[in-house]
């Protein structure tokens, strides 16, 4: 079967059913913000039967057993087209997939962190082609992996120049990740679980002691860099990190059930994640009961347990609050007559900043033309050219997933946004293209 090239791309960031209307408010003292449709009210832009063909495969989704639940979300002019909701949150009692249900976006964090970036860019405190090493000393003396071989020998080089902030955002530094890769840089990441770090500091300590994969700005890697942006604002900010969200950004996007924990009181409204068990060949609620089986593990999200505040991959949200957050982009940065950032800035981290020679890599899963339409910009995948790869989506959009297999576009051409909510681990279960099946049918419904 042929995946998408959207699918590809967010792997990365690895029934009863239950369908609500398209009466979706996404904020319930905005509703002028975002007007949801009524039965009377005909999707402008779109085709009706394309609407309902969307839907009943949505749903489809949870009756073939390829995830428990899934709710989704597209809006085309500030207007709600369509949401569909299916399927359950919860192992225990089958509670159905709501509204408000919070859900872990692991690497969808990503560009809520690339805008908090951009915020303290606009207030000066920092420029693209500014050394990394300027907000984080710990950084000034990295090495660089030069050559390696399989008995385990590693020959380090020291850096030829300081990555910048440009290349911190756009992958392109030289970190590793420790999510896969077999090279002395991210096997250091997974030996030392940099990754459970118990918070910032020690995570950037950590990372200094592991060489960078290549010299700065010679490759692409999806890596690290957006762990250690949360880190940068934090010293740039004086605030923690969680705290410079929930009072620059959350707060005055009124995005009140985003966070890196979950309150006992909103605990009831939180979904379980699911993994593919391989001997019921289902997907069951994880951590499996089998130990053998618990390599599927899953990090509490609980307010009583200290969590690294997790720039890449640590928020947790309900599809209204981030559909608050696309639609600010999609507004070129204002939201409800608030400014969150200019215009100019949201281009700019939509723009493809890689060189044709930087390719975006996944494990080889990307052919030629499907890599040439696939560009990064400032911690947003980007498309540059529709032409190629399969892409239906307007030039310019822009994108990211999580690896619990959440999902968006936001498309500047058509000037719509379309966001995805499952709380799914691929790992050993069937490859489902729910992201490509979702754009499919989003641009076939479009007149």
């Amino acid at each position: 079967m042929k995946y998408s090239l959207l699918y590809k791309c967010l792997i990365l960031a690895s029934a009863s059913l239950l369908t609500a209307s398209a009466n979706f408010a996404i904020a319930k003292s905005e509703v002028n913000s975002f007007p949801a449709l009524s039965d009377s009210n005909v999707a402008v832009g779109f085709d009706t039967q394309g609407l309902q063909n969307l839907r009943d495969r949505i749903q489809q989704f949870v009756a073939d057993g390829d995830t428990k639940g899934i709710a989704t979300l597209l809006v085309k002019d500030g207007n709600v087209v369509n949401y569909t909701q299916a399927g359950i949150r919860r192992a225990s009692d089958n509670a159905p997939i709501e509204q408000d249900t919070i859900y872990r976006i692991y690497s969808m964090t990503k560009p809520v962190t690339g805008v908090a970036m951009m915020m303290l860019f606009e207030r000066g405190l920092f420029s693209l082609g500014d050394p990394i090493a300027k907000f984080i000393p710990e950084f000034e003396d990295l090495q660089v992996v030069k050559s390696y071989s399989e008995d385990g020998s590693v020959e380090l080089e020291p850096l030829q120049r300081q990555p910048t902030m440009q290349e911190l955002m756009s992958h392109t530094a030289g970190f590793a990740y420790g999510l896969y890769g077999n090279d002395p840089s991210n096997r250091q990441f997974m030996k030392d679980q940099i990754l459970a770090a118990p918070d910032l500091d020690t995570f950037i300590d950590k990372v200094a002691k592991v060489p960078l994969m290549a010299q700065p700005g010679k490759q692409w890697f999806y890596s690290a860099a957006v762990d250690i942006q949360g880190a940068i604002v934090e010293r740039l900010s004086g605030m923690s990190f969680g705290e410079f969200l929930q009072k620059n950004l959350f707060q005055p996007l009124a995005m009140e059930d985003t966070g890196f924990f979950v309150p006992a009181a909103k605990y009831d409204r939180f979904s379980d994640v699911w993994g593919y068990h391989p001997e019921t060949k289902e997907f069951q609620q994880v951590p499996f009961p089998e130990p053998k089986y618990n390599r599927l593990g899953d990090v509490s999200f609980k307010a009583d347990i200290p969590r690294f505040e997790s720039g890449g991959g640590g928020l947790l949200s309900t599809i209204s609050d981030y559909a608050r957050f696309c639609q600010m982009l999609a507004n070129k940065g204002k939201f409800n007559g608030q400014r969150i950032l200019s215009a100019e800035s949201i281009k700019l981290m939509r723009t493809n900043v890689l060189r044709d020679d930087q390719r975006v890599s996944i494990s080889g899963t990307l052919s030629d033309s499907e890599s040439k339409a696939l560009g990064f910009g400032l911690n947003f995948g980007t498309i540059k050219n529709t032409g190629d790869g399969g892409f239906k989506l307007g030039d310019g959009s822009y994108f990211w997933g999580g690896a619990a297999g959440t999902w968006f576009w936001i498309d500047p051409v058509n000037n719509l946004f379309f966001i995805g909510m499952i709380q799914r681990f691929p790992q050993g279960g069937p490859e489902v293209d729910f992201r490509g099946v979702s754009q499919e049918l989003v641009y076939s419904a479009l007149k």
